[in-house]
């Protein structure tokens, strides 16, 4: 049966212990420089409408690493459901390549092409969820903090956040959540989340949030396609959402997804600090989507 990764929950937790233990295999051997041809001759297509610096390199080079070939389409190369239909472009998709990683506007239609498809179908970004970034937080806090930590959300309860709840509800992470009353957690993210584990705390206090707290993150405030909404940059300078010295007391480490607005919802100081493990975090992107692709490609 294929597989699809349209959100971090299509894994059990038994599964998602198997990507991240693949991604850690595989990010050891780049770094003893050992080839893993795991994907030789096969092909992953990659579908942009919105576009991206990390996504793209990340999952290209992680092909060439795996041995096979990445080709990447734009939104001038594919016309996505303005040409044909979405069915078709799944049907012709699943004849031509061995997996597709999509990068969307709306979520719907990623589950349209992963309907039609035959072959696996993965989730670059949608407007509702960012599962891959979620793979890479998940293997990052197991080299750190490790999973009986916890872990603080501070800022929008956007796609990034979403996917998030619901990894750190399979790995049976402490979470906390603080955004604004008007920008939270989907409901039924939060449900879902208390289905598979358990929902996080919900707050909209940002100090209460990361006190105790091993690790804090946080996301851009106004995500791409926001950056007029005024309003929303004030409902989180009014509740001090920024992640900064003063907030965070401890010694948590920081992880934000970036591309950061430096001095919005994180202050220059604190991203260049030794605290901030988001290097880190960028390069397991690679490693984590490397683990994905040879499990959903039957390699491992």
């Amino acid at each position: 049966m294929t597989r699809h990764f349209t959100d971090v929950d299509d894994l059990s937790a038994d599964e998602l212990e198997t990507v991240l233990d693949a991604a850690a295999d595989l990010k050891g051997q780049v770094k003893r420089d050992e080839p893993h041809p795991l994907l030789g001759r096969q092909t992953l297509g990659m579908v942009f409408e919105k576009p991206s610096s990390r996504t793209r390199l990340s999952f290209e080079t992680g092909m060439t690493q795996l041995g096979g070939h990445a080709i990447f389409l734009g939104p001038d190369d594919i016309g996505l459901g303005e040409r044909e239909p979405l069915t078709d472009t799944a049907r012709t998709l699943s004849g031509y390549v061995d997996c597709a990683m999509v990068r969307l506007f709306d979520h719907e239609d990623l589950k349209e092409l992963a309907a039609c498809a035959d072959i696996p179908i993965v989730n670059g970004l949608t407007d509702d969820a960012h599962p891959c970034q979620t793979l890479a937080d998940l293997l990052t806090l197991r080299e750190t903090v490790g999973f009986d930590s916890r872990v603080a959300w501070v800022g929008d309860g956007n796609n990034v956040a979403q996917s998030f709840v619901l990894g750190c509800a399979l790995a049976g992470i402490d979470l906390t959540v603080a955004t604004p009353d008007e920008y939270g957690i989907d409901e039924r993210v939060l449900d879902r989340a208390d289905g598979i584990g358990t929902a996080p705390d919900v707050t909209n206090d940002p100090a209460a949030a990361v006190t105790g707290a091993d690790a804090v993150y946080t996301d851009v405030w106004v995500s791409m396609g926001e950056e007029h909404s005024k309003e929303k940059l004030a409902a989180f300078e009014a509740g001090d959402f920024q992640v900064n010295a003063d907030l965070l007391d401890d010694s948590p480490i920081v992880l934000h997804c970036l591309p950061a607005h430096r001095d919005e919802e994180i202050t220059e100081n604190v991203l260049e600090s030794d605290r901030a493990v988001v290097w880190q975090q960028a390069e397991n992107r690679l490693h984590a989507q490397k683990g994905l692709l040879a499990f959903l490609l039957d390699a491992l």
